[in-house]
C-alpha cells in the first residue's frame, strides 16, 4: 500500500501554533475513496504531519489512486478549514480553496517517492 508525501515550506518559528492547528484538524467522515466516475477505488489509510524548522511534510497512507486521495481532500471542509488557518504560516501562499486550485498544489507539492519497504 503506497504512501506520498506532501511538502509545504512554512515559516520557522511558529511549529507549536501550526501543530495546535493539526491537533484541531477534523478527520474524514468515511476513509472510502472514489475515482471520477464516483466509483469506489480505495481506502485513505492514514496520515501524519511532521515539522521541523521551516519543512513540514504531511505523509499519506492509502490504497488506490493518488489522484483520488486529493479529489476526497479537496472536497473535505476540514481540510479547507485546515488550509486557511495555516495560510498565515506559510512561507510561499497557494490557492487551494477551489477543487481545482487544491489539485494542483497537491500535484506539484508531491515529493518523489524514491523507496517504500513494507513487512511481507
Amino acid at each position: 500500500m503506497p504512501y506520498a508525501a506532501i511538502t509545504y515550506k512554512v515559516k520557522p518559528g511558529h511549529e507549536d501554533e501550526i501543530a495546535d492547528i493539526f491537533a484541531a484538524f477534523r478527520r474524514v467522515d468515511s476513509p472510502v475513496l472514489y475515482d471520477e466516475e464516483g466509483k469506489e477505488s480505495g481506502r485513505l489509510l492514514g496520515t501524519a504531519v511532521f515539522i521541523k524548522d521551516e519543512f513540514m511534510v504531511r505523509v499519506i497512507h492509502y490504497e488506490g489512486d493518488l489522484a483520488d486521495v486529493a479529489r476526497k481532500m479537496a472536497r473535505h471542509p476540514g481540510v479547507h478549514d485546515l488550509e486557511g488557518r495555516l495560510a498565515p504560516y506559510l512561507a510561499e501562499q497557494r490557492d487551494t480553496g477551489t477543487p481545482e486550485g487544491f489539485g494542483e498544489y497537491f500535484r506539484n507539492a508531491t515529493m518523489r517517492c524514491i523507496s517504500q519497504l513494507s513487512g511481507s
